[in-house]
């Protein structure tokens, strides 16, 4: 072929690429919902990291956050009061789900403080979500004598279009701030890092960081819910579509999901943006923990509880395995595994079978940390046992435990760990102590398909946890052993 043709070849491909992906878009963008008010309107106050430049205090940082949600409020929430879903819609000025009409705010970041405290917490979110995600343990720790600090991350708590507008280091020096007010409350206490999801991420970035520099302490624990140490490789093309949505007419191929905000703590819509962000941050941890490959290395990391659902359609399991904890020799750490539902009638609809990650794994002839799974005693029952097998050990010890799964429940997921069963929002229990805002997480709704504008997953996907009774039993167990940790 000469090199004309082969030139002309290669222009016609371009061309017809181009194309295809030109249909695609505009395929995108007519099927995607309308955007709304807080798709497309930018808050100005929100924390970047170059505030802090010539430094800023946790108090400053408050102050920044308490303007950030006046402008919510003022350019968001207020036009929005003849919108459509009033009672559903979380920005609705009467909205049902409004937030700021709560007894607290959870959206915010909070302070649970003691006169003397016997140690400290700081409690990181994941992504899309809020301070909220992580109340439950606050609230155990802080009564446990802990003064805990709940960081908000930038770019969350206010609008989605805010974690378009979000950097990675936007979230680390919110995470540094906040630590560093954190050790200066508690002294020379023990220090407990907390984080959940994207924010597990980011609480073992921090470890890292004060694990190789003597400018901060290093964290005596780190616990972590459903950590995002690996996710899908999609999520690193999640910028391509740059290319397309600076235009006007190409402005919702950023969405990966514009569904109604009808969850008061979460986000419901998506931007890929945020994806990518969490791929650039897993990424750089991993590579990070990659090099703690020596003794001594270990040694200076903390110790790591991790609690993971083996069914998780959001982070990849085996990542915790093998990029964190196989990493982690000889410092007390533990990974909890709880297991699908293996007397679940539903198995048989599985289009994989994720028992097969654990069966992997408690083959092995032993692992350089505890290994604990919840699972049903025989696939019979519906009763659990706890299966743990100590660092280097050969056999496990197998406990009943007074847990069972509830009828129908086939397995956790990755939002559900954290949760209590009877959580206002998300717990598929009532609870008459406390009631504000709509329970999504009692939600059945049943009728015909295609007919709702809203994802299935708001209903059928589990939102609390059954088994939270374990890890409220785990985390005093924690605080009650802070004189070992110095």
């Amino acid at each position: 072929m000469s090199s004309t043709k082969a030139v002309r070849l290669l222009l016609i491909s371009g061309a017809t690429l181009s194309l295809i992906v030109l249909a695609v878009a505009l395929l995108i963008q007519r099927t995607t919902p309308s955007l709304s008010l807080w798709h497309a309107v930018p808050l100005d106050a929100e924390f970047r990291a170059e505030d802090a430049a010539n430094g800023l205090s946790w108090a400053q940082y408050l102050e920044l956050e308490s303007r950030l949600f006046a402008e919510l409020d003022e350019k968001i929430v207020q036009p929005s009061e003849n919108d459509a879903n009033p009672l559903w819609n979380r920005y609705a000025v009467d909205g049902a789900n409004n937030p700021a009409t709560f007894p607290v705010n959870w959206n915010r970041s909070y302070e649970l403080g003691l006169p003397a405290p016997s140690g400290g917490a700081l409690l990181i979110h994941g992504l899309t979500d809020s301070p909220y995600s992580l109340r439950a343990t606050a609230e155990i720790l802080h009564r446990c004598g802990f003064h805990v600090v709940g960081l908000r991350l930038p770019g969350h708590g206010t609008t989605p279009l805010a974690l378009r507008q979000a950097e990675v280091d936007d979230w680390r020096v919110a995470v540094r701030i906040a630590y560093e007010h954190l050790v200066s409350v508690v002294d020379d206490g023990p220090v407990l890092l907390v984080g959940y999801s994207n924010g597990g991420a980011l609480a073992l970035d921090l470890a890292l960081d004060c694990s190789a520099a003597n400018d901060l302490p290093i964290p005596d624990h780190i616990v972590l819910f459903s950590p995002a140490i690996g996710i899908t490789r999609a999520a690193a093309l999640a910028r391509m579509s740059r290319l397309l949505n600076w235009m006007p007419w190409f402005n919702k191929l950023g969405w990966g999901s514009v569904e109604p905000e009808l969850d008061p703590f979460k986000y419901s819509s998506f931007p890929n943006e945020a994806g990518y962000l969490t791929h650039v941050l897993t990424t750089s941890v991993r590579s990070r923990l990659a090099e703690l490959e020596g003794p001594d290395d270990a040694a200076r990391f903390p110790p790591v509880l991790s609690f993971v659902s083996l069914a998780d359609a959001t982070v990849m399991v085996e990542a915790i395995i093998d990029g964190l904890h196989d990493r982690l020799i000889d410092n007390d750490s533990e990974l909890v595994i709880f297991d699908i539902n293996r007397g679940a009638k539903m198995r048989d609809f599985f289009k994989t079978d994720p028992a097969e990650r654990l069966r992997t794994l408690t083959s092995r002839d032993s692992t350089p940390y505890r290994l604990t799974a919840l699972t049903n005693h025989d696939p019979s029952t519906d009763t659990l046992e706890e299966w743990s097998r100590p660092a280097g050990a050969t056999e496990p010890v197998v406990t009943p435990l007074e847990l069972e799964w509830p009828p129908g429940f086939y397995s956790l997921s990755h939002v559900a760990v954290p949760f209590r069963a009877n959580d206002p929002i998300y717990g598929f229990l009532a609870n008459p102590d406390e009631v504000f805002g709509i329970s999504l997480g009692r939600l059945e709704p049943r009728g015909e398909r295609g007919l709702l504008n809203i994802s299935a997953d708001h209903f059928s996907r589990l939102r609390s946890n059954p088994f939270f009774p374990y890890i409220e039993q785990r985390l005093v167990e924690l605080t009650e052993e802070t004189g070992s940790w110095n």
